[in-house]
């Protein structure tokens, strides 16, 4: 079977000699060998793509979007800072500074009766003694026993802020004195620098004022006795800074000095603070 390019050049050839004949043109072996050699090159034309060269290019691969990155985690909150310790901050230079003063004549009963409800301070002549007043403040989930205007305290519990831990309060014989009301400014260290100078009025309402009073573990608060923060502060590092606050405020108020070695453990310790 005759193959269609075979075809073609051969009545191409055809027409070649047909016009050779008549004059139409002068036939020469070059033109007898570009008419062959373009009719293959139409054949191969028609005949579709013979080389990769003629192939449309593959699309390019899709890009895929970069990952998104990861949210940060959000920082976790932290306790909330004291109020206490930025006013304590700006009235700490404003102590004055001295030696500590003897402790000649120094008698518990200098400050009033204990827990006086005949002061002017928070909590003064509503009725209860200041210790249940402060019990009420620092426990939870208390009871109170009947007929007492909810005043005496009977069960609580305390989150001691000196340690941490968690105290069960009971009142009774044996058991009260788990929880005691600490002053914050001991009243010993308050003698030797400036009570001795207040009136008894005044002392009454020191040893009575709330900002100056914290429920607290009993056993610790025997183990801090008269220290002041150059000698003594809470073994739970995270109540530190409202301590020490509450003893500079608590000096400003009545008028108390500091030593130098006090006013510099204030010093670090509040510029510790958040």
């Amino acid at each position: 079977m005759t193959s269609r390019t075979t075809r073609v050049a051969l009545a191409t050839i055809a027409g070649v000699l047909v016009l050779a004949g008549t004059g139409g043109c002068a036939a020469t072996a070059t033109d007898f060998a570009s008419a062959v050699t373009g009719s293959s090159a139409v054949a191969a034309s028609s005949s579709g793509p013979t080389s990769s060269s003629s192939t449309l290019p593959s699309p390019p691969p899709a890009v895929e979007p970069a990952p998104s990155p990861a949210p940060s985690p959000a920082p976790e909150a932290g306790p909330p800072v004291d109020p206490l310790i930025a006013p304590a901050r700006a009235a700490l230079p404003l102590l004055a500074v001295k030696g500590r003063a003897p402790k000649t004549g120094y008698d518990r009963d200098l400050f009033g009766q204990a827990w006086s409800d005949d002061v002017s301070a928070e909590f003064g002549h509503n009725g209860c003694d200041t210790r249940n007043d402060i019990l009420r403040r620092d426990l939870q989930e208390i009871t109170v026993k009947p007929g007492t205007r909810d005043c005496v305290v009977l069960t609580g519990v305390l989150y001691g802020p000196y340690t941490g831990k968690r105290i069960d309060f009971v009142r009774g014989q044996g058991t009260s004195m788990a929880v005691q009301i600490d002053h914050v400014v001991a009243l010993s260290d308050a003698w030797q620098k400036g009570a001795q100078q207040l009136s008894t009025d005044q002392r009454r309402e020191l040893a009575n004022d709330p900002l100056n009073l914290m429920a607290v573990d009993g056993r610790t608060n025997q183990q801090k006795g008269a220290g002041d923060t150059a000698t003594w502060l809470p073994p739970n590092t995270d109540f530190r800074c409202s301590y020490v606050a509450r003893q500079v405020l608590v000096k400003e108020r009545y008028a108390l000095w500091v030593t130098q070695a006090e006013r510099e453990a204030m010093e670090r310790i509040l510029s510790s603070c958040g």
